[in-house]
């Protein structure tokens, strides 16, 4: 997927990640173990410091626990996404139910991992994220404006426009749009999709990437509900086709 954009580890040192974590064991062991990779940490111990770090300084990546004292961390991630804030978020999350799960990929996170973790698997999952974003910011072939027939995606604004108006994409989205513009007119499965896009084949739910193909019919078809450019191969997975069919 990455193609020559891949990220080695000595470029990760220049990455400063907001940490926002209330328990100072969890949060001192993170530290202790994310310095030496090279990574600069800054630690929030609460849902307001969390927001006004982040209104002044800027971040690579966001690790946000769920259950924080005062302003909880899905709020945290909400108020990100409503300043158009288009870092990635990866939730820690004490809490295994599948709806939070979803809560939080609904209001824009990118990833989650669930306490207790092993530490070598944040570490992996960062670097991962890392590599992705490297390669959302690679400039594809056809530059960083693509065109189709339903409409423009920017992938440095992270905006789309269409006969249905502008929008503002996610990060998640973003990164899906490119790798759909990357191989079109082909079925793409759903771990295929998964597996590029999240680095693993497992997800909260069958539906999530059914929710952004969704979020696609809305900025790009004429009727959403008989699509001619994002389809659903039932029983297959998923194709863009940007001339139309």
């Amino acid at each position: 997927m990455y193609g020559n954009s891949e990220v080695q580890d000595s470029e990760m040192s220049q990455k400063r990640i907001l940490l926002v974590e209330d328990e100072r064991h969890i949060a001192e062991g993170i530290i202790i173990n994310l310095e030496p990779e090279g990574f600069e940490i800054v630690l929030a111990s609460d849902g307001n410091m969390a927001l006004n770090y982040y209104d002044n300084m800027s971040f690579d990546l966001i690790i946000l626990d769920i259950m924080l004292p005062g302003i909880d961390g899905l709020e945290v991630c909400r108020r990100i996404r409503t300043k158009l804030g288009t870092e990635p978020i990866l939730f820690l999350t004490a809490r295994d139910s599948l709806d939070d799960k979803k809560d939080g990929l609904a209001i824009g996170a990118d990833d989650y991992i669930t306490k207790p973790f092993d530490i070598e698997e944040l570490i992996l999952r960062i670097k991962a994220i890392f590599r992705r974003q490297a390669w959302l910011a690679s400039e594809s072939a056809s530059g960083d404006i693509y065109k189709f027939t339903g409409g423009v995606i920017n992938f440095k604004t992270f905006e789309v426009s269409g006969k249905n108006g502008t929008f503002h994409l996610s990060n998640k989205e973003c990164l899906l749009l490119k790798y759909f513009t990357e191989h079109p007119d082909e079925v793409l499965s759903r771990n295929m999709i998964l597996d590029a896009i999240w680095g693993y084949n497992e997800y909260p739910s069958s539906r999530t990437v059914d929710n952004f193909i969704l979020h696609y019919r809305k900025y790009f078809e004429p009727n959403p509900s008989a699509p001619i450019y994002f389809h659903t191969e039932f029983g297959t997975g998923y194709k863009f086709t940007p001339k139309g069919k």
